[in-house]
């Protein structure tokens, strides 16, 4: 079992602060904020993450709206519990913080600058659901269960295409496997009984390489797919 629980996640972000920070969570009088981290995308889009942070990674400056940062951590989630229900949510996990040095620049963007990468080593704990969009692309949903401290676990979304979706159908619950990606966020609609509509935002790793994780290394099947616009 993999315990190197600092390599088995690990995330990458570079963007520009988007919202006030909230007060999460106390713990042992250590207080944690969450805020929005606004990342780009190749396609000059944009991916609105939400980055929790200890009150002891932030300086007396503060995390200034529109104040462009650097982001290492990790990516986990939670329950959320509302009445009788209960949600996942999805949230980065601040380890480290740094304002760029250049505020006035515009955010690099390309493969010698990584604005935003996540590995994550874990185990799949749900049969993965591969399936066709409507223009013939091919693409799999896995939820990949990766192991922390403390006899915890996270929880992460997965989105693989192409070969690497059509490979995901065959790969059994239980299997290891360690996948390199992007976070995404993408809104959606949800439909309540009483006929009322919400928008929700959904937070997911995009799989740009797939690897099956086996105890003789030789064996190791590998997928990557060439990278897409995106």
């Amino acid at each position: 079992m993999n315990t190197m629980y600092l390599d088995n996640n690990h995330i990458t972000l570079v963007g520009k602060v988007t919202s006030e920070k909230k007060l999460s969570h106390e713990i042992y009088g250590e207080k944690f904020y969450v805020f929005d981290l606004s990342v780009p995308r190749l396609s000059g889009n944009f991916d609105s993450i939400p980055v929790t942070i200890s009150e002891r990674l932030i300086t007396e400056k503060g995390l200034p709206l529109e104040s462009k940062m650097s982001i290492t951590g990790q990516f986990r989630s939670y329950n959320s519990y509302e009445g009788e229900k209960n949600r996942l949510v999805l949230t980065v996990f601040a380890k480290s913080a740094d304002f760029l040095e250049d505020q006035e620049a515009d955010i690099p963007v390309g493969k010698d600058f990584i604005t935003n990468e996540v590995v994550l080593d874990g185990y799949i704990c749900r049969k993965p659901i591969y399936r066709k969009t409507p223009f013939g692309r091919e693409i799999a949903d896995v939820l990949l269960a990766v192991n922390r401290s403390y006899n915890k676990s996270d929880y992460i979304p997965c989105i693989a295409w192409g070969r690497n979706a059509k490979f995901c159908e065959t790969v059994a619950v239980g299997t290891e496997i360690k996948v390199v990606g992007r976070v995404q966020s993408r809104q959606y609609e949800k439909k309540h009984e009483d006929g009322s509509i919400e928008n929700r935002v959904a937070y997911e790793v995009s799989v740009s390489t797939l690897e099956v994780i086996e105890k003789n290394p030789s064996e190791n099947d590998v997928v990557e797919e060439s990278k897409e616009a995106i």
